[in-house]
């Protein structure tokens, strides 16, 4: 009897421990992407490995300088893709995290549209009894309160679904209760777009991987410029020189242009922050105003709460601005190969 009652209080107190929920900040988020991430975890591994054949190619006294160069490089390579591989995390976990929470804001202000809706059909069905609206007047009203509700059963639907990725792309277990605080506003660009596009060859793994290429291309023109290689064995050394640095200066080109584009977006996005703030300081203005006239007797409650989702609405929409703003970083943090969000550490 009492290993009956202490298998049961232990299977009670693990699920208690599985259901309950897994708070998380959207700096804790990041946190976890760049050091338990599977992406980040497979890229730190290729580094340990890269490193360790560089030591033994280094400890090898019968190396040769082509083998000791590509060890170099590999170990260049890896730890671009390393830190490649986190940004990329960085901006999943933020694209994850900001969409799992609007989500949540979603569901409270459909819900509050849909009791709107709810209360502007009984007041047309009372004015129909009155004979001062018509049919059309509650079939209207009708079709809106239904338009809201699915709204309200689509966010509901959809909440789930997003703190699902979001728990898989932070290699949480399936089915982790997550409670999310909010992400709160992001940094402002404080660096500027030059600094940004300069040593891209340095933080992009793939123009990492072209610069090494260009480099060891033009040590293999250094090797056979001499007098016991033949002519032929140069001239084809200088060609595959001359296309490694055409593809590095292409692909640097491109990048250059990548960084520039998403700075931009990303000012666009603080800008919309003002906007969107502005906007809803009105909306909250006009519901001041109508919470007066109620007082006052010259407005109706149904104005007061008209008045309020309207607020609801202004304040998702600055939730929206900021969350742009977060994803905006850090997609420039990933085309710049340098973290602009102050969270990828």
């Amino acid at each position: 009897m009492k290993r009956i009652t202490l298998t049961l209080l232990l299977t009670l107190t693990a699920a208690g421990a599985q259901s309950a929920p897994t708070s998380l900040t959207l700096t804790g988020a990041v946190t976890r992407a760049v050091t338990q991430g599977v992406d980040v975890t497979t890229a730190r591994a290729n580094l340990q490995k890269a490193q360790a054949n560089l030591r033994a190619v280094r400890a090898d006294p019968t190396s040769i300088i082509t083998t000791l160069t590509q060890a170099e490089q590999d170990v260049a390579a890896q730890a671009a893709a390393l830190d490649g591989a986190k940004l990329a995390a960085a901006q999943a976990a933020v694209t994850g995290y900001v969409q799992a929470f609007e989500a949540a804001q979603r569901v409270t202000l459909a819900q509050a549209q849909a009791n709107l809706s709810d209360r502007q059909l009984k007041i047309a069905q009372a004015r129909l009894a009155a004979r001062v609206a018509t049919t059309l007047d509650v079939s209207r009203a009708q079709n809106a309160l239904n338009s809201d509700r699915q709204d309200l059963v689509s966010a509901q639907a959809s909440l789930p679904v997003l703190e699902a990725g979001l728990a898989r792309t932070l290699n949480l277990p399936a089915g982790t209760d997550l409670k999310l605080s909010a992400p709160g506003d992001a940094p402002k660009l404080s660096v500027t777009l030059a600094a940004l596009q300069g040593g891209l060859d340095k933080r992009l793994p793939s123009l990492v991987q072209a610069a090494n290429g260009a480099a060891l291309a033009a040590l293999q023109v250094r090797l056979s410029d001499n007098e016991y290689t033949p002519a032929r064995t140069l001239d084809d050394a200088r060609t595959a020189q001359a296309n490694a640095q055409r593809g590095l200066d292409d692909g640097l080109r491109a990048a250059q242009t990548g960084v520039r584009d998403a700075y931009r977006s990303a000012q666009d996005a603080q800008a919309r922050v003002a906007v969107a703030r502005e906007a809803a300081a009105n909306a909250q203005a006009a519901l001041r105003n109508a919470q007066a006239r109620l007082k006052a007797g010259t407005a109706a409650a149904i104005e007061v709460q008209q008045a309020q989702v309207q607020a609801q609405q202004a304040d998702f929409s600055v939730l929206q601005a900021q969350g742009g703003v977060w994803r905006a970083l850090a997609g420039l943090g990933v085309a710049a190969g340098q973290d602009v969000t102050g969270l990828v550490n």
